[in-house]
Order: structure tokens, then sequence, then C-alpha cells
């Protein structure tokens, strides 16, 4: 008789230590290195998480409110508050306020040289040559100088292109973040009319979006939720120079299954702001004037729970309105910059209105039980009423 329990007793356990290290296994992936928390505060994650995850300590930052540095410790999240998954680090800090928006902006974006989008071939006095893509130039590569020259624009290329007389043109390049030279042999038009070398760039970019927020103690704002991206090479537009302007929606294109929708706009006034960083969790900079919009504390990521939300954004004019949605999934991990909450818009008017989520609402904020939880990012194409929400953490820390 005790050899039958100790045999099932055996198997219990074993079968605890299999499930208990797959588990393990599964929440070291989920589990940020790092969380921001308040002061005087505790740790505890949201759902399911925080049913089965435990924190071996709590803490409280000691500093005085008025310091402006931030304690850090070191946690162990541990599983059923027993089993060890991972030390994670956590910075203790005060209450942030920020002023919530979802206003439209204007973007205004110059590259930082000049940006290679595309290639043709041209009819030489030899048939059919590509002498830019013969040369080994790529698209998305960034032209920084030509002839020892500096570019800036398209006509500071072509001037270097029609003016070669036929000899190599020496093209200094970055590619991945690494410089190297390519001389390129300008080709004679069949009909003699000059030179040209069948590849087509972009110095500028300029288009719509939805600021999410500003910081009222040193005029930052941040908007997007996701980097601006050129059309053609799909890459971060390297820029050297930028402004943000004021703008109102002119047009809605419904949004369907398949065929995301989009806000046209048009820019309506001087600049307001110039741009610091594009990076892949949104465009952020310093403003010149306040813009309108509502105070609001911002929530850490593990303060967002399923359920209720919503978003304020704009569809028609300048005028922001507030629509309901649901946060269907987080993902706390530090898998992606911009796609760490699933949302689902359940208020019918902007339905109505939209279909959903449509280009040039990125950037809308999100917000939850009076807290500003993060932004919206991106559509999903088979349903315009889901769409990816990006975490106002993520935001700040892009915006520095």
């Amino acid at each position: 008789m005790l050899y039958k329990f100790l045999k099932s007793f055996a198997a219990v356990m074993t079968a605890f230590t299999v499930v208990s290290m797959s588990a393990v296994v599964v929440f070291d992936r989920r589990i940020p290195d790092g969380f921001y928390c308040e002061n005087h505060s505790t740790l505890s994650l949201p759902g399911l998480y925080g049913k089965l995850m435990k924190f071996d300590k709590p803490f409280k930052n000691t500093a005085p409110a008025i310091s402006q540095t931030s304690d850090s410790y070191s946690v162990t999240a541990e599983l059923f508050g027993i089993v060890p998954v991972k030390e994670v680090n956590v910075t203790v800090t005060d209450e942030k306020m920020l002023t919530v928006c979802g206003s439209p902006f204007g973007v205004k974006m110059f590259v930082d040289g000049v940006l290679v989008v595309g290639f043709s071939k041209i009819d030489s006095e030899n048939g059919k040559v590509c002498p830019a893509t013969d040369c080994g130039l790529l698209k998305g590569d960034l032209i920084k100088s030509v002839n020892g020259e500096e570019v800036f624009s398209n006509e500071d290329v072509a001037k270097h292109i029609e003016n070669s007389g036929g000899n190599p043109v020496e093209i200094e390049i970055e590619r991945d973040k690494n410089r190297m030279s390519i001389s390129l042999f300008p080709a004679m038009l069949k009909d003699k009319s000059g030179y040209k070398a069948g590849f087509w760039v972009r110095d500028s970019s300029a288009g719509i979006g939805t600021l999410t927020f500003y910081d009222p103690d040193t005029m930052t704002f941040g908007g997007l939720g996701h980097a601006v991206c050129d059309i053609d090479t799909g890459g971060i537009i390297p820029f050297s120079s930028g402004e943000i302007t004021p703008a109102a929606i002119t047009k809605i294109k419904k949004g369907y299954a398949g065929a995301p929708g989009e806000l046209s706009g048009a820019f309506t006034g001087d600049d307001m702001g110039k741009i610091e960083t594009n990076s892949e969790a949104g465009l952020y900079g310093k403003l010149d004037c306040e813009v309108e919009g509502f105070s609001a504390p911002v929530a850490h990521k593990q303060d967002v729970y399923e359920g209720p939300a919503v978003i304020y954004s704009t569809l028609e004019g300048t005028d922001v309105e507030e629509y309901d949605v649901e946060i269907e999934h987080i993902d706390l991990s530090d898998g992606s910059m911009t796609k760490n909450l699933i949302i689902r818009v359940t208020d019918e008017d902007l339905i109505e209105l939209s279909g959903g989520i449509v280009q040039g609402m990125s950037g809308s904020p999100i917000v939850q039980d009076g807290k500003l939880i993060g932004a919206v990012t991106h559509v999903f194409v088979s349903d315009p009423t889901k769409g990816f929400g990006i975490f106002i953490e993520n935001m700040l820390e892009a915006a520095g």
C-alpha cells in the first residue's frame, strides 16, 4: 500500500515538475526584463499573469518626492510564489502627467542625403541599360555625396549625372549604417540628349498623423506610435531635419476587410514644432507652442488590463472625439516595441464613419480608467475593427 502511494506521489511530483519547468520557460519569455513602478507601491501583474506570478519582495522608493533620481531594485518573479522564473529590474518613479491629444498633425521631413527608391532601364546608345544597378546601387541606399560634394536634393544628384560627360561618377553611400564608395558610369541616351543613370531618388517626405501626447514640463511631443517609413523602400526615413504643423482632416476613405481605409488631410498653419527622433516607436520632438488636450497620469504596462478603454482621434476637421474600444490582448514581453496591445473598436459611430481603424489614426491615444496607456499603431488588414497598440512606456523611452 505504501509502495503504491509513494509511486503515485512520485508520478504527481514528476508531472508537477514538468509542468512547472515548461511554465518557467513560457513566462521567462513573456515577462519583460524591467518594469517601472510608482513611489510606495508594489509590483503586480494583470490577469492570468498576476494569478500565477508573484514577486519575492515589496519595494518602495525612499527618496524624497522632489528627487530627480530613481531607485532601482532587482526582484525575482516566482511561479506560484515558489518556483523562480527570472530576475527583473524595477525602476521606481514619481507619477508622470502628460497632456493627451488625439489631434491631427502634418509631418515634413528632409532626408539626411538623398534616398534611392527605385530603378528603371534607359534607352541608350547600347540598348536598354541601367547603370545604377550595374554599379551595385540598391534600393534604400542613402547617397551622401557625389564626386566628393555633399548632396541634399534630387537636383544635386541629377546635376552630377548630367554633367559627367560619360566619365565615372564617384558616389558615397550609407548602407546598413556602413559607408562605402561606388563608381557609376552614366549612359548617353539614344537620342543624344544627355546622360542618365537609371535610378530614382527622394529627398523629402510629407504626410498626416495623429499627435498622442506632449509633456507640458519639457514641451516634448510624441505621435504615430511607429516610424515614418519610405513608401517605396519600406525602411525608416533617415532624416536631417523636420517639422510638424497643424492639420485638418478633409476626407475619410472607409476601411473594409482586405482594404484598409485612410484619412486625408491638409496642413493648416505654420510649423509648430521640430522633429528630433524618427524611431520604430514613433515620431518625437519639441513643440513651439501648447496644443489642446487634457491632463492624465501615465499608466505602467502592468497596470493595463483586458477590458474597456477609449481612444481619442479626429475624423473630421480638427475636432477630437472619444470612441469606445475593448482591449482584447496584452503582450508584456520585450518582443515588440509597437505591437503590445490588440484592441477592438466597439464604438458604432466610429465603425459607421470609418469602418474602424484607418491609416492616419496611428498615434490616437488610448486611455483606460482615466490613465494614458498607449496609442494605436496598426490596423488589421483582415478586420479594420481591430488593430495594434503600443504601451505609452515604450513611447516615453523612445522620446528620451
